[in-house]
């Protein structure tokens, strides 16, 4: 019994650093922000209720914003889960010694994000490649960073930044299905169509469902490279949450800053735990 408590305070000992830290540097943040989304001022405080929440919806600029988030959340996701599973199962059969290339299918990941950004900037600027190259081909100019292409750009990065990643959870599940279950459809006469359908997909859930969970944070993520691409008040096409929330802060507008973190906090937890939810549940079936 001595023994067991030892254990236990051993074990509490060693995560008392990481949860001082979580507390410290998220946990009492968050409580504080979540604090100041009921009051309004800057100096003297006073308590609003939900008023910050019910100002926040009659706002256009974050209702812009929320759109934009949403269009390119599910346009971006769907498109690199397609483009990334379909790369992974032709690289799995097809590619062999896959250690020699993960490396290279995560630089775009280590690369800095200011590189990135230069070589995005100098193919779709005014007088950037792809203008040239349309230019020599007769069409005319594209302003692909102010206008509608500007969405068209920014999902582009997103799919060049994280695929390599995705490649390779997706492979890692492959290579962890036995094989011996598609030899065993083949007998049975079972087509590749087939067999994707009723081994490969199943049998990779795990796999998707964490690649899901990454991409929907990294999706969160792109901020960084929309800003660095157009700045705080870039083609409204583009204009993010983060965009909304980082223009209010300049504004010392924490009212709208704290409301706006919280919903979006929220929306993020209540996306992800019914996504956890659907797996066990799916695990269980």
């Amino acid at each position: 019994m001595k023994n067991k408590r030892r254990t236990h305070i051993k074990a509490y000992l060693l995560i008392l650093p990481f949860m001082a830290g979580f507390t410290l540097f998220y946990f009492a943040p968050y409580v504080l922000s979540l604090g100041l989304s009921f009051t309004q001022g800057v100096g003297n405080r006073a308590f609003v209720g939900l008023n910050n929440y019910i100002l926040l919806f009659q706002s256009e600029a974050f209702i812009l914003a929320s759109k934009n988030t949403l269009i390119f959340t599910f346009t971006a996701i769907p498109l690199m889960l397609i483009i990334s599973l379909l790369l992974a199962l032709y690289l799995n059969e097809k590619l062999r010694k896959i250690e020699l290339y993960r490396s290279i299918f995560i630089m775009p990941l280590v690369l800095p994000t200011a590189s990135i950004i230069l070589f995005w900037q100098i193919m779709f600027e005014d007088n950037g490649i792809t203008n040239f190259i349309l230019n020599t081909i007769g069409l005319n100019e594209v302003q692909f960073l102010n206008s509608n292409y500007a969405m068209l750009v920014v999902v582009l990065i997103y799919i060049w930044k994280y695929m390599g990643y995705s490649i390779v959870l997706f492979m890692s599940g492959l290579n962890s299905i036995n094989r011996e279950y598609y030899e065993n459809a083949e007998i049975d006469g079972a087509t590749k169509i087939m067999s994707f359908r009723k081994i490969t997909l199943p049998l990779l859930k795990p796999a998707t469902f964490l690649v899901i969970i990454l991409s929907f944070i990294n999706s969160l993520r792109i901020f960084r490279e929309v800003y660095l691409l157009s700045g705080s008040y870039p083609h409204e096409s583009i204009y993010m949450l983060q965009h909304f929330m980082n223009n209010n802060f300049k504004k010392l507008n924490y009212a709208r800053l704290t409301s706006a973190s919280t919903l979006l906090s929220i929306i993020i937890i209540g996306i992800i735990v019914f996504l956890y939810m659907r797996q066990r549940k799916a695990d269980v079936n």
